[in-house]
């Protein structure tokens, strides 16, 4: 038996399917697919099936010192049981083995994985077999010409693994032991993570150390008076600035002087007229950043535009995704690659457009590897339907990036016109595009024109209206996240396969918060704390040196203990900086975590008030004086509180939000929320459909009393309830939205008895109904039978789950979040407690 091992499943179908003409059919072992065909398998892993971790005796994070971990023995764990089963069972009875993962540093670790599990059962021939892409011509070459695998390359893959395992679990277990913020809330620091860390919250503190100046700049709509029709066109004022152009003025007096003569001149005389034409180049083939870069322009964030490239690559429609390369290889035949376009709906006819040129010679960029070649389609068009909608934008944005790069320059046509008005100058350029070019078939990089007329010099223009703009200058921007990267790149931070998982972990640990991302407290409190006792931490040399290292072993110059030994020596340097000042890291983080929560004075001692969470888990507002001021507000029990720069105008409390997914809403002032709902009647509604009307006369010869009432009840927490007035003893309750006011209608319900209510609640009012109906109705549309019922898993993504082993909304519930989201593509863990959450309430 021929066994063939891929490194997720989708590339096992894919791959099953071209080497079998169709013919494969799958079957089901211990929960995996296993494609068959002949005498052929394929299974498909699930990226790393194995894990590095520490000896049990290692786990307790109090009973060990941080330090101990540099020199620990590392072990190796299965992570995916069922698959490292499969695996075994199919090695034991294979007579040639295939290993057909990814072709980069990660892909050929995992390869190695696998060979040393097959090396268990199989001591037979193990082939390597490298492909950029998933098709048919690319899949048939590399089967067809075998390799072995690569295990030098492998072992840097693994070096990199266990530096970040060690650094990561050192340092991550001193900080938090340090600031006393163990489970859930640990302070989680990275070999890669923090340098990137530093990067942005290095550029927040220019941004909030940034002070403003003010200037003035002038505006003039001039107008043509000769020759038919009037064109108005805008101009902008400039003075010589010691033999530069300048148009910001910095002084008051001298901009209002400006204004003035400008708004008192009867015209404006042309004094010059210059035009040239600019060739404009195409753009470079795609790289991984650049890929990512042009992706985040339409709306995706990093993690996400690299997710759906994996899912086209697997599929065969692009090449592989994770490429520093921007030269496309010598034996890509790009005529033929456009004729496969050609009939094509969408594409057709700017292919057809690209092939009648005299000449197709691609762009080159200035990187060029021998591994992968440039991003670019294969060739295998989609089908209708095959593809959801961000499958598609990015799938024509890579298409449309390929026409760019063998299209022609555009062309532009620029006029720059200079006019003098009042013994001052005004200058207008206007720009116009002659030839499209590229632009014809990329629409993603602007081509926006700016009308200046025709004008000669010598002619006399109008003013129209003069606008003097007080205007100031700004701070510099936050990095967006295809900036980051590029930044990351250019600093030797991570890898390009890498580089979007570190941004999306920074978010997933409260480091990171808005797009652009910027730093809470707690990520300004981590980077200060490191540069002030350890430097080496968010030193960018530091993990741009065992980069380097790594390389060098990939390139057989190094060896992986080298590398690794010189990184724990490293990490023992670091810790002897640490050693004597962590009592005042642990104090400078303990008062920097709170910086987040503070939402201001406690009433009853003057302490601050502050967002804490309980044991069980909830959150509420506790003074920060406790045990000796015991005074506390409740928060509502959906989302988690984000504490938001708007203030109380009465108690001058921060303002809370409550951060719940699509359910997310503003909670405001919490003193507000309690003081309203202390001050608030109950509206009773009718007898409580619990204790009330059907149980009155058994109640009321059990306690004395009649039954209960339901009643619109307001709570502490902000929330609204029709709720029974016999609570605590009838605990019968409805949910009621949380804002608006609620009209009680004559109507009422035949089934229950109790009025129908309607919430006036902007423009239109919502007519709720009986609110037991209303509830009734609520639960059956928010039913989890089945995956896709969850907010953000469609058809693909349940598939996705399908075959990392999650059938239904029971295997969800239990699973861990970390492990999932690393066996699945394109779902971060922060995704699956999203889902669990949903799950729970």
């Amino acid at each position: 038996m021929r066994l063939i091992i891929t490194e997720k499943d989708n590339a096992a179908r894919r791959i099953a399917d071209i080497l079998s003409d169709g013919s494969a059919e799958a079957d089901r072992q211990k929960g995996v697919n296993v494609y068959r065909w002949g005498k052929t398998r394929v299974v498909g892993l699930s990226g790393h099936v194995v894990g590095l971790d520490f000896p049990e005796e290692y786990t307790n994070w109090r009973d060990v010192e941080p330090v101990e971990l540099i020199d620990a023995d590392i072990v190796t764990d299965p992570t995916q049981e069922n698959i490292v089963r499969t695996l075994s069972d199919l090695s034991g009875r294979a007579g040639e083995v295939v290993i057909a993962t990814d072709y980069d540093r990660e892909g050929e670790l995992i390869g190695k994985e696998a060979y040393e599990l097959v090396r268990e059962e199989f001591d037979g021939p193990i082939e390597r077999v490298r492909f950029s892409s998933i098709t048919d011509r690319e899949v048939r070459e590399a089967f067809d010409n075998p390799d072995e695998l690569d295990f030098d390359l492998a072992a840097a893959g693994e070096a990199r693994q266990v530096i970040d395992l060690i650094w990561g679990a050192a340092l991550t277990r001193f900080l938090s032991l340090s600031a006393r913020q163990l489970g859930n809330d640990f302070i989680s620091v990275g070999r890669v993570q923090s340098p990137t860390l530093k990067l942005i919250v290095d550029r927040e503190r220019e941004i909030e150390a940034f002070d403003p100046e003010t200037y003035w700049e002038l505006f003039a709509d001039l107008t043509t008076a000769e020759g038919g029709a009037d064109e108005t066109f805008e101009s902008q004022y400039f003075y010589d600035d010691d033999g530069s152009e300048a148009e910001r003025v910095w002084d008051e007096d001298t901009a209002t002087s400006a204004h003035s003569a400008l708004e008192d001149a009867d015209a404006a005389t042309v004094a010059s007229v210059s035009r040239r034409t600019r060739t404009d180049s195409p753009p470079e083939p795609f790289n991984t950043t650049a890929f990512i870069s042009a992706a985040g322009s339409l709306g995706y964030s990093a993690q996400r535009a690299m997710s759906v490239a994996e899912d086209l690559y697997t599929a065969g429609y692009l090449t592989y995704p994770r490429t520093d390369n921007t030269v496309y290889p010598d034996d890509l035949d790009p005529e033929a690659l456009l004729d496969s376009f050609v009939g094509s709906d969408e594409f057709g006819e700017d292919a057809e457009s690209l092939l009648a040129l005299d000449e197709i010679e691609p762009t080159r960029g200035d990187k060029e590897t021998t591994d992968h070649p440039p991003i670019h389609p294969t060739g295998e068009l989609p089908a209708w339907g095959d593809l959801d909608e961000d499958e598609w934008n990015i799938y024509e944005l890579v298409v449309r990036r390929f026409f760019a790069t063998v299209a022609e320059p555009a062309t532009w046509e620029h006029l720059r016109v200079v006019a003098k008005a009042g013994g001052h100058q005004l200058k207008a350029n206007g720009k116009r595009l002659v030839e499209e070019g590229y632009h014809a078939v990329y629409p993603y990089s602007s081509a926006s024109e700016n009308f200046v007329p025709d004008v000669s010099e010598g002619e006399q223009l109008a003013i129209g209206d003069v606008e003097l703009a007080e205007k100031e200058t700004q701070p510099p921007r936050r990095y967006g996240q295809s900036r980051l990267i590029k930044k990351m790149e250019e600093m030797d931070i991570g890898t390009k396969a890498t580089r979007h998982h570190i941004i999306e972990k920074l978010y997933d640990r409260g480091y990171l918060e808005n797009d652009p991302p910027r730093p809470t407290k707690l990520a300004e409190a981590v980077v200060d704390a490191a540069e002030a006792f350890a430097d080496h931490v968010v030193s960018e040399e530091m993990t741009a040196q065992l980069e380097e290292d790594m390389t060098a072993i990939a390139e057989g110059e190094a060896t992986y203990e080298e590398v690794t030994e010189a990184s724990r020596e490293m990490l023992r340097r670091v810790f002897d900086e640490l050693r004597d000042s962590q009592e005042e890291i642990g104090e400078h983080l303990q008062e920097s975590l709170k910086a987040d929560r503070r939402l201001g004075q406690c009433p009853d001692c003057g302490d601050e008030l502050l967002v804490r969470r309980s044991r069980q888990g909830s959150y509420f507002v506790g003074c920060d004086g406790f045990p000796d001021c015991r005074f506390t507000l409740p928060l509502p029990s959906t989302g988690e509180p984000l504490v938001l720069d708007e203030r109380c105008e009465e108690h001058d409390t921060h303002h809370v939000k409550m951060l719940a997914g699509r359910d997310t809403f503003v909670h405001g002032c919490p003193r507000c929320a309690a003081a309203e709902a202390d001050e608030s009647e109950d509206r009773i509604l009718g007898a409580c459909p619990e204790c009330g009307a059907d149980g009155a006369e058994e109640q009321q010869n059990e306690d004395g009393e009649g039954g209960g009432k339901l009643a619109i009840k307001q709570l502490r927490s902000g929330s609204r309830l029709a709720g029974c007035t016999r609570y605590p003893d009838c605990e019968y309750s409805l949910p009621l939205p949380r804002r608006g006011d609620i009209e009680i209608t004559d109507e009422h319900c035949d089934e229950h008895d109790l009025p129908e209510l309607v919430v006036q609640d902007g423009d239109e009012p919502w007519e709720l109904g009986c609110p037991v109906c209303n509830y009734q109705e609520y639960q059956a549309r928010q039913a989890i039978d089945d995956l896709e019922d969850l907010n953000g898993i469609g058809p693909a993504t349940a598939e996705k789950l399908a075959d990392a082993g999650v059938d239904s909304p029971e295997d969800l519930t239990d699973i861990d979040p970390d492990d999932l989201a690393q066996r699945t593509q394109g779902v971060t863990a922060e995704t699956v407690r999203e889902w669990q959450s949903q799950l729970a309430s």
